[in-house]
């Protein structure tokens, strides 16, 4: 649930048209800020749909907003022309990522700092033990491939750009129905791109895998030296790697 100027640099010579998702960016406060929930927001994508005219649309979606994505597509599977999902969290099929997992990712980094102070942060968080944003803080560098100055700005933007009401209501309870979400996304007969980063924990490569394995037509990717964000760690390779498997579908 931020403003969808969190993706900017997606951009490589295809017209890429940005949703704001409820209570982000230039798009308002709803009345009814229970339908922050992820499962009210799927008409919201079809309404875009329609308001542009397009018969079929190319998706892309990323982190958290992958599980929207995969909705949509549950519901809609005669609208989509390919999909990206691009280090996606899954709980709307039931494949949560475990705090294993997570340190899995963030281990890879062990032996330098910043990481080993933030290993040694984001083990308290996943334990229990945050202190807060403090911890938060010293733990940002395992989520970008290189911590350099864009991934800092990047970062700092986060709290600006978050409706913090909205992403607590988006998983909330009732949001998901993994059952019916799988045997929808069976329908979906067009390819599926799940882009994992080297170096995430969320999700790891393999279960970034064990997703792509539920689409008909899925397929898995892993872009090195990556972590969360990966079109901030190599724009060129992501770039060059999504244009490649949307042409594919022209």
């Amino acid at each position: 649930m931020r403003a969808s100027a969190y993706l900017g640099g997606l951009a490589a010579g295809r017209r890429l048209i940005l949703l704001d998702l409820r209570g982000t960016g230039d798009s308002a406060i709803p009345a009814d800020e229970s339908t922050y929930r992820v499962d009210h927001q799927v008409a919201d994508v079809e309404a875009l749909r329609t308001h542009l005219g397009l018969g079929r649309v190319d998706l892309l979606a990323h982190s958290a907003g992958g599980n929207l994505a995969m909705l949509y597509a549950a519901a809609h599977p005669r609208r989509l022309g390919r999909t990206v999902l691009v280090t996606p969290t899954a709980w709307a099929v039931d494949l949560p990522v475990t705090p294993e997992q997570r340190l899995e990712g963030a281990r890879l980094r062990a032996g330098t700092e910043p990481y080993d102070t933030a290993i040694e942060a984001y083990e308290r968080i996943l334990g229990g033990e945050s202190r807060g944003e403090a911890d938060w803080d010293l733990a940002a560098p395992l989520f970008y491939g290189r911590w350099d100055e864009t991934a800092r700005a990047h970062c700092a933007a986060n709290g600006r750009q978050q409706n913090e009401k909205a992403a607590y209501a988006y998983a909330g309870p009732g949001a998901f129905d993994p059952p019916a979400t799988r045997e929808g996304l069976r329908r979906l007969t067009r390819e599926v791109l799940v882009l994992a980063g080297e170096l995430d924990g969320n999700p790891r490569p393999a279960l970034a895998a064990r997703l792509a394995a539920l689409f008909p037509a899925g397929s898995l990717d892993v872009q090195a030296g990556a972590g969360h964000f990966p079109w901030l760690d190599d724009a060129a390779w992501f770039a060059a790697r999504v244009e490649r498997f949307l042409s594919a579908g022209a």
